[in-house]
């Protein structure tokens, strides 16, 4: 299907289900917050999706997807880190939801890429990887990112972190 192992596809439906997820959360209250069931299902969804994504060798070896897994992975370390205010002080909360939505950012890059690529099928919007309008894109999408970042620490120190009173 589409081009996609077994494995393929049951990494894409996981990875599906975490962007769900984190679209759910950041509709829900503007940020993923783990202690809810849609930031949960959204870190679980995430490392599995790291996980099966080290199994797929699509491109011939270790490649560039697999040190986006790695880095996802270290993103969500420092996310789940700084959940306590000893790890960065008075910037904690800053810390976790910037790095939180990091990882969704990176969820999106293979996300687009292998879309814009695969589909639709027979005839690709992008004919590789290396095409300079994906790239162009990711780059708007990273710069969503940084608009989102923003807005949710301005939120943070607007609100003095109340958004996250209900982890305590």
């Amino acid at each position: 299907m589409f081009g996609l192992t077994s494995l393929g596809v049951i990494h894409t439906a996981i990875s599906l289900v975490a962007v769900i997820a984190a679209v759910i959360a950041f509709a829900r209250s503007g940020l993923i917050d783990p202690a809810t069931a849609a930031g949960k299902t959204y870190v679980i969804a995430t490392i599995l999706t790291c996980v099966t994504g080290f199994g797929i060798f699509a491109h011939g070896g270790f490649g560039k997807p697999h040190v986006l897994g790695i880095l996802t992975l270290l993103v969500l370390g420092v996310a789940w880190l700084a959940r306590s205010d000893r790890v960065f002080g008075r910037s904690s909360a800053a810390v976790e939801v910037v790095s939180f939505s990091l990882t969704f950012f990176f969820h999106m890059i293979p996300g687009i890429t292998e879309t814009t690529t695969r589909l639709p099928l027979g005839s690709p919007l992008f004919a590789s990887p290396e095409a300079p309008e994906l790239k162009a894109i990711t780059g708007g999408v990273f710069l969503l990112f940084l608009i989102g970042a923003t807005f949710q620490v301005r939120r943070l120190k607007r609100d003095g972190h109340r958004a996250f009173a209900a982890r305590a």
